[in-house]
């Protein structure tokens, strides 16, 4: 692979709409994710300076004096503006006494407007743009998928030709963080997610956070990947821990504020009294998630058990950048009763319901449709479809509003009623 390939990002032009009518505008992800490559390209393109607060003499200069940093400013971008968080309260005041559009364009590896690092919200004058790891569609320079659209509208094409995606184990094992994908071996792959989690641990928890227990966190973070895809249980991370649950909690959503990880919550209905109401653990890659639980090629070989787990995972990413993309807010969330039925993924949209279960079967099964069959009784006229995601060769229906998909439609371009072959 070429070691200076550029990948697409969809969000480039989101970000280019975005400057135009706006004072600020934030993209944020996680280290790695391509954030400064893009605001590079942009700067270049539309004549803004470039400072990069990585640059320790930038950097002393921006937290000693914020004002007379920003003031030296025109039009620019300030990359890993968080390791400067002054600089929030002057870029503010800089754009009120300046209003015109496009003034700066920040990047962070944290939320910028959230928790500790939010020193004034900028409420009406920034806005933020999520840059995660790279989706499917990207990493083969491909349009955006139509999927999202295509689940709300109920209406999947049924052909009998085949669309098994027969990589897909290595896409899941790979991710999407831009470095990994320029490495063609393995191993190499696999020192590069162990230096990254190293140096979350080392480097930006100390940096963004009051946090001395790095051996403790290390070891949450470890913890969190065994997890995940499963309920999140506070008091046996804490006792496994060895601190409170309290603790545990903030640790967590500093994980999220660092878009390592998120907790996607249940799917709730005020006169439902028989939902599970505990949040689930999903990591945004499923490349660092397979390094920190060990899992190779080798090991799914072994036991098929272990693809399962993170093919949930690599699904939900898909998803959220799919959703990141979407003009529309698309909420998710899973769902489970009492009785331990339960759906993967529960997308919304304006009212509208689509839910989505996840197998790493190639063969779909009657059974595999019970919880889909629940939540479209619960939810009613606003459920739109449901949707078993597998990794078979054909898309299926299975009932009213039922339909067993190929997982590969995630990032097919154009889903239509005649297409090629994914």
């Amino acid at each position: 692979m070429n070691s200076q390939k550029l990948f697409p990002r969809h969000i480039d032009e989101k970000v280019r709409i975005a400057l135009n009518d706006t004072r600020v505008v934030a993209i944020v992800g996680p280290r790695q994710s391509g954030k400064t490559t893009i605001a590079r390209q942009i700067a270049s393109n539309r004549g803004m300076s470039f400072v990069t607060l990585d640059d320790i003499q930038s950097r002393d200069f921006a937290n000693e004096d914020p004002t007379g940093f920003i003031r030296d400013l025109d039009r620019a971008v300030i990359d890993e503006v968080q390791r400067a968080p002054q600089l929030i309260l002057a870029i503010k005041k800089a754009v009120d006494e300046d209003t015109r559009p496009g003034r700066f364009l920040l990047t962070g590896s944290v939320e910028l407007f959230t928790g500790a690092h939010s020193l004034d919200s900028l409420a009406g004058r920034v806005e933020t743009v999520e840059l995660l790891p790279l989706s499917q569609t990207e990493i083969s320079s491909s349009e955006p998928s139509n999927f999202l659209s295509k689940a709300f509208e109920g209406d999947f094409p049924i052909e009998i030709k085949l669309y098994r995606t027969f990589d897909l184990i290595q896409r899941v094992l790979s991710g999407g963080y831009p470095e990994v994908l320029l490495r063609e071996n393995v191993q190499r792959q696999q020192a590069w997610f162990i230096n990254y989690s190293q140096a979350l641990i080392e480097r930006d928890i100390a940096e963004f956070s009051q946090i001395t227990k790095t051996d403790m966190f290390a070891r949450l973070l470890s913890h969190a990947a065994i997890t995940s895809s499963q309920l999140l249980n506070l008091s046996s991370l804490s006792r496994i821990i060895g601190v409170d649950s309290k603790t545990i909690d903030r640790w967590l959503q500093l994980l999220e504020q660092m878009f390592i990880l998120r907790r996607v919550f249940p799917w709730q209905r005020n006169d439902l009294k028989r939902l599970v109401k505990t949040p689930k653990i999903h990591f945004l890659d499923t490349g660092l998630l397979s390094a920190l639980r060990c899992v190779d090629i080798e090991k799914i070989k072994h036991d098929r058990g272990h693809f399962g787990i993170l093919l949930e995972d690599f699904v939900y990413s898909e998803l959220v950048k799919l959703a990141v993309m979407s003009t529309d807010r698309v909420r998710i969330s899973h769902y489970r009763d009492k009785n331990k039925i339960e759906v993967d993924f529960v997308l919304e949209k304006a009212w509208k319901v689509v839910g989505i279960e996840v197998k790493a079967a190639a063969t779909v099964k009657p059974t595999d449709f019970v919880g889909l069959k629940k939540l479209r009784e619960a939810v009613g006229n606003n459920f739109r479809c449901g949707i078993v995601l597998h990794d078979g060769d054909r898309v299926q229906r299975a009932g009213d509003q039922l339909f067993a998909v190929p997982i590969g439609f995630l990032w097919k371009s154009n889903i239509k009623q005649d297409f090629e072959a994914i």
